[in-house]
């Protein structure tokens, strides 16, 4: 019988079929994927040496899809444009992020993504010892409001009377207009607060 010309499986293949998986929200592991992929785990570890190694390659393939072009311009003009990539990846994927946050990123183009914005913030002048602790800054808002925009479009619900909370939500936006809007606010505080610092910084 002849081989296929196209292999079985490619990391590619296992990344997606990774992906949908966790997205349904059935149970992630590899037998679990074998059986989506239509193979055998032993095929599976052919490819993979397990569930991390797949994790990792679900980092890699959602970079591809939302971080495949690099940031260009200033470093406001790249930690913006990243900011936004990553919410949008993390609200697509509400499932996967669990699984991102509670591993050690090594895939080479993921750590690209991060190099560039380190290496925009050090080139803007921020300081060498503050620069990690800004990208984590970074990395935590974009994943609070990636899930933000995930939750439900109704996300306070008094059942009390309440001095100002309940009138200001049944008058505000709700749903993707109401995540949009506070993500978009929250960006612009962030960066006013990173230009405050840096004026700081320099003034010293």
């Amino acid at each position: 019988m002849p081989r296929p010309r196209v292999p079985l499986l490619s990391e590619d293949r296992i990344a997606d079929a990774a992906i949908e998986l966790i997205d349904s929200g059935d149970g992630f592991g590899v037998n679990a994927l074998a059986r989506r992929l239509g193979v055998t785990p032993s095929s599976l570890y052919n490819h993979v040496d397990g569930k991390d190694a797949i994790v990792e390659l679900v980092r890699d393939r959602l970079t591809v899809r939302y971080l495949a072009e690099p940031p260009e311009g200033g470093w406001e003009d790249v930690v913006v444009s990243v900011m936004r990539a990553q919410r949008r990846m993390y609200a697509a994927h509400p499932l996967i992020v669990p699984l991102l946050v509670g591993k050690t990123i090594t895939s080479d183009r993921v750590i690209a993504s991060y190099d560039r914005v380190a290496t925009a913030l050090l080139e803007a002048g921020f300081p060498e010892d503050e620069v990690l602790t800004i990208v984590a800054v970074l990395d935590g808002f974009a994943l609070g409001f990636g899930l933000d925009l995930a939750g439900p479009d109704v996300v306070w619900l008094p059942q009390q009377p309440t001095r100002t909370l309940g009138r200001l939500v049944e008058s505000g936006p709700t749903g993707a207009a109401r995540s949009d809007r506070v993500f978009e606010v929250g960006l612009e505080l962030l960066m006013d607060s990173l230009h405050v610092r840096l004026a700081r910084i320099a003034g010293r």
